[in-house]
């Protein structure tokens, strides 16, 4: 599969959809160059703390609005852990 691919097709996905932002692209692509990092299988197992410093995201809150928002919108699957060691599941759908 090319690397780059997901990144395509999401950024055909969002052509039409006035619901994302910039903040949405900067941590899809963080998602992305993780999942990538870590050999491109799903899911990627990640801290948000993790994430959010290649999305150059500095609030837990925008972090989580975000995240949630890429799942209910179909982007992502987004499975959270709630637990302080153990890392969320981040499913990428494209």
């Amino acid at each position: 599969m090319e690397p780059l691919s997901p990144l395509c097709r999401f950024f055909s996905a969002i052509r039409k959809d006035g619901r994302i932002s910039i903040t949405h692209i900067g941590l899809f692509a963080a998602l992305l160059e993780s999942w990538l990092e870590n050999g491109a299988q799903n899911p990627l197992c990640a801290y948000s703390h993790e994430v959010m410093k290649i999305a150059k995201i500095s609030a837990q809150r925008t972090y989580h609005r975000c995240i949630r928002d890429l799942h209910d919108f179909g982007y992502v699957r987004y499975e959270p852990s709630f637990k302080r060691n153990v890392r969320s599941k981040v499913f990428l759908l494209l």
